[in-house]
């Protein structure tokens, strides 16, 4: 059984990111980039089904600029067995990217597709339920467990109410949780092992694709700072404070 697992370059959670002086993008420069985390998820959960035996091969793909090798090999190091980086200089909107994923599919025909529910720059939460319409395949979001078999797989997802479970046909689409799993860290060995895997790099101008923007970035500021709080001296000043002005009671 074959997984796919794209990801993602993003920048590093821990990094606090700022506009540019213009405000016309975020600032990346000298800005650590990292996997996505959800992405992280979605390969540990493909590492974890292959070493139980039922998967066969992982091959991680990127879509992004060449930089993106970067993350490739991290995936390589933690388990994919090859990676392929479809490369443009440009930023792609789910959509093109789900049309992007859609001609690696055709080619590589997985029997399953596992990717993080949404990317923590964009947030879109869109690129998984774009490419499961544009594949006409089944798909569950938010897994927060996965069991495979030969033909279906099951799998539990969260959702207002609770827990749901839904079997799907192979092939299908799964977006991760975080609650699916613990991703795990490259150890030294297996990163050394990773530069001697296949990474193959293909141009998206190549792929035949319409991959335009259909939105046009405006600016990029930060929230406005959030004003200090106050203390008051009695129950009584809190309540008129909240009715008079906050007017958040009646």
């Amino acid at each position: 059984m074959k997984i796919l697992v794209p990801i993602k370059r993003v920048v590093d959670y821990n990094v606090k990111v700022r506009p540019l002086s213009d405000n016309s993008n975020v600032d990346l420069n000298n800005v650590k980039m990292a996997v996505n985390p959800f992405c992280e998820i979605a390969l540990e959960e493909a590492v974890r089904l292959k070493e139980s035996g039922k998967a066969s091969e992982i091959i991680a793909v990127s879509v992004g600029k060449s930089e993106s090798q970067e993350q490739l090999r991290t995936a390589l190091a933690l388990g994919a067995d090859r990676a392929t980086l479809i490369e443009t200089d440009s930023l792609l909107e789910p959509l093109a990217i789900a049309k992007v994923l859609q001609k690696v599919v055709n080619d590589e025909k997985p029997d399953l597709i596992i990717l993080g529910k949404q990317a923590i720059d964009g947030d879109n939460n869109q690129t998984g339920q774009m490419l499961a319409a544009l594949l006409d395949y089944p798909q569950a979001t938010n897994a927060s467990e996965v069991l495979l078999d030969e033909t279906s797989v099951k799998v539990t997802r969260e959702i207002d109410g609770g827990l749901q479970t839904l079997e799907l046909t192979i092939p299908a689409i799964i977006t991760t949780d975080l609650r699916l799993n613990e991703p795990r860290y490259a150890s030294l060995p297996n990163i050394m092992k990773a530069k001697k895997k296949e990474l193959n790099v293909i141009s998206a101008t190549e792929m035949g694709i319409d991959i335009g923007s259909r939105t046009e970035l405006l600016s990029v500021e930060l929230p406005p700072s959030r004003e200090a709080g106050i203390i008051v001296e009695s129950v009584d000043e809190l309540v008129d404070k909240l009715k008079n002005e906050a007017k958040v009671i009646q």
